[in-house]
């Protein structure tokens, strides 16, 4: 091998003949005829030596080379002298053979060899997801200690038979899952989780009716103007023949409405109210509220819930979800709730078709946009900006041009546009024209995301599909299907990137919200799943959600049984653990309700 070194004259003091060194590049050419240039040269067997063993690659800042930093974590780990504190107990280590700290903090950065490696590294994504299934599990602990309105047993047949069509039988599990939690005496705080479709309001709604019955109001929070008002109408239909007084509250509505509405609620003329961020403003008093339920609750900024529980004396809460999340991973991100989930759809829900296609497709998908319409159906289409953007991609689809576009191709078609940047009212008009059937074509940008119900659409097309996740297409594709007409939804991509394929491949495929959120998991890892819930969960430095969920599953294993035992890690031998929790969640003491 010949060894080149450019600009580097001094080296000629340094190498000499007859030393004994090794060299550490890139080795170009085959053969007889090999070379490195510049490479990393240090004696042989130097103490303090990269070349011949594992060493570390760090991300770097400006100004720092990888030499410095691994000096720095040597000087680091030597000041310690070994003397890391260890926030594990003895019998965990043990039990589940787990290196102590000293030795994992070494090796993560120096290691002996693989098998030091893999000890290390096992033991600290261990202990990180220890700690957060201890933090979350002591706080589901406490919840399950905190007083809440003990509700008496009453017979729900009369809520069930005034109901136009029969529930399924996990909505009946969901149901009794609440009762029995708000017969308890103890508080509530349960998630239902359920796909796109699957009928959580109506479990909501027999909850509303059983606390009414009980003589407690409830509060309904949804995250839009839009949802607030489709709930409202919803939860009227259902609950109104039943005898139920229900109000609507929302930052669009006039001075004077919202001051009526006030003060009916403070009167108790109200067994629900519904509405969006208005719910807790400070001037809004709430009599008696026994039941607060939150739509999509990830959609809610941290303090939001958290003020409307604040209403109450300890209400119970039930949050509802209709993004899937893999069962192993909820448990984590949701470890301070119970967990019901809706297994089944409806009887009659429609499966939507999925087809992914490329531009070439253009002409054939606006020529189904016309048949569609004039068969008396509706469709959205949604891109995945508002607006041109010159810095981006030019063949990315804005909602505004777009729909521009589409009217110029259909002029006899009554399109419209909305997005983010539009006003509360303008928003809300807009979709109540689309849910009355007096516009043809919405063109969107995901602000039509979540929740949105409009039975006569039949088409969801997404523009540049390969822009959204996968759990996110899953619920732009759940806005259509909801009636009684045969549905479809069309993925618009021209991307050659394989993870993007194999995402609209999977769409194409199934229609099950669950099987869909493994595949999100496996294709793009858990940061989409964490980022959902805003409300302070730390951050992973080591542990990788996705290949490390046989450790999660361990690590929530040990977390339960430690707490069976020391709900509150009281014991002597557990204060050092009981330091690490606690400083999880420092900044965060007010997160999780």
């Amino acid at each position: 091998v010949d060894i080149t070194y450019f600009k580097q004259p001094y080296l000629k003091d340094h190498i000499r003949r007859g030393q004994c060194l090794n060299f550490y590049g890139k080795i170009i050419g085959v053969g007889g005829k090999r070379t490195m240039s510049n490479p990393v040269y240090e004696p042989e067997n130097a103490p303090d030596g990269v070349t011949g063993r594992i060493i570390p690659v760090y991300r770097l800042t400006t100004g720092l080379s990888q030499k410095l930093v691994m000096q720095a974590v040597r000087q680091a780990l030597d000041a310690c002298g070994g003397e890391l504190p260890e926030v594990l107990p003895e019998t965990l280590r043990e039990k589940y053979s787990l290196a102590q700290t000293g030795f994992a903090y070494e090796n993560i950065h120096f290691p002996a060899d693989f098998t030091a490696l893999e000890l290390a590294r096992r033991r600290l994504i261990f202990e990180e997801l220890f700690l957060l299934a201890c933090a979350l599990g002591r706080m589901k602990g406490r919840h399950s200690k905190a007083d809440g309105y003990k509700m008496q047993p009453c017979d729900l047949s009369e809520f069930w038979s005034a109901l136009p069509f029969a529930p399924t039988n996990a909505q009946r599990r969901a149901v009794n899952d609440a009762l029995s939690d708000m017969q308890s005496g103890k508080a509530m705080n349960r998630l239902v989780q359920g796909d796109v479709g699957s009928g959580k309001t109506l479990v909501a709604a027999a909850l509303i009716w059983y606390a009414a019955k009980n003589g407690y109001m409830s509060a309904f929070m949804a995250p839009t103007e839009i949802l607030a008002k489709q709930h409202f109408d919803t939860l009227l239909g259902i609950l109104s023949p039943l005898g139920l007084r229900i109000g609507l509250l929302t930052g669009a509505m006039t001075a004077k409405q919202k001051r009526e509405v006030k003060a009916s609620l403070r009167n108790g003329e109200f067994d629900l109210i519904i509405g969006t961020h208005a719910l807790f403003s400070e001037d809004v008093e709430y009599p008696s509220l026994g039941l607060v339920v939150t739509d999509e609750q990830h959609r809610f900024g941290v303090n939001q819930r958290s003020n409307l529980i604040s209403k109450g004396d300890r209400p119970h809460v039930l949050v509802m979800s209709a993004t899937p999340i893999p069962r192993t991973l909820a448990l984590i991100i949701y470890g301070d709730l119970d967990i019901s989930v809706i297994d089944e759809l409806p009887p009659g829900r429609q499966k939507v078709d999925t087809f992914a296609v490329t531009e070439n497709y253009r002409v054939r998908l606006n020529g189904f946009i016309r048949k569609l319409v004039s068969e008396g159906r509706q469709v959205f289409v949604v891109c995945p900006m508002i607006e041109e953007n010159e810095e981006l991609p030019p063949n990315l689809k804005s909602a505004q041009e777009h729909a521009a576009e589409l009217q110029r191709y259909f002029p006899d078609l009554r399109v419209a546009c909305v997005h983010g940047k539009l006003k509360a009212r303008e928003k809300a008009d807009i979709m109540h024209a689309f849910v009355a059937g007096g516009i043809d074509i919405l063109v969107s940008t995901t602000v039509i995301e979540v929740g949105v119900d409009v039975p006569n659409a039949a088409l969801m097309i997404i523009e540049n599909a390969d822009r959204f996740g996968l759990s996110q297409l899953h619920q732009l594709r759940g806005r259509v299907g909801r009636g009684k007409h045969k549905s479809y939804c069309v993925l618009v991509s021209d991307t050659d990137n394989e993870v993007s394929e194999a995402r609209l491949k999977v769409m194409t495929q199934t229609n099950d919200g669950f099987k869909i959120s493994e595949e999100d998991l496996r294709l793009r890892g858990p940061g989409d799943f964490f980022g959902s819930r805003q409300h302070g969960l730390p951050a992973m430095h080591v542990a990788d959600l996705c290949s490390d969920m046989n450790v999660l599953q361990t690590a929530q294993t040990a977390a339960q049984e430690l707490l069976a035992t020391d709900p509150e890690l009281e014991k002597p031998e557990h204060q050092a653990l009981k330091a690490a929790v606690d400083r999880l969640f420092e900044m965060n003491t007010d997160t999780i309700n």
